[in-house]
């Protein structure tokens, strides 16, 4: 069964850090895309930030861009996603997702997204 399993949310003080993992099972993670999507109360979902197949630096929503770094571990089937300098506007719920694909440059849209996590509360408060 092919699985993906968010792990690392909770509760954290603005300008506290966490560390989100996504961790495949059933599947390797080496020919898919990662993507990491947030979902808060009342709102859209939104591409939160992305990594090819290939590796790379990754892709960044702006509202993120310098605070949060993406990286993928191919040999514990697991990607990362490192928030730093957290905002309460950060809360939501985070996904990840894969989408099977060797092109260089992953997508931040999450209609193509072809298996999902069940996601992990992020909440940023005092």
């Amino acid at each position: 069964q092919l699985q993906l399993v968010e792990s690392g949310g909770g509760l954290v003080q603005p300008g506290g850090s966490l560390r989100l993992s996504c961790a495949a099972s059933g599947f390797t993670l080496n020919n898919y895309h990662i993507g990491w999507f947030r979902q808060a109360p009342g709102k859209e979902r939104e591409g939160v930030s992305c990594i090819s197949s290939l590796g790379g630096r990754g892709n960044y929503a702006n509202s993120v861009k310098g605070r949060f770094t993406i990286s993928r571990d191919n040999a514990k089937n697991t990607v990362y996603l490192q928030m730093n300098s957290l905002k309460p506007e950060d809360t939501a719920v985070y996904y990840c997702a894969a989408l099977p694909s060797f092109q260089a440059m992953c997508i931040m849209t999450d209609g193509p997204y072809r298996y999902w996590g069940q996601g992990t509360q992020v909440t940023v408060s005092s």
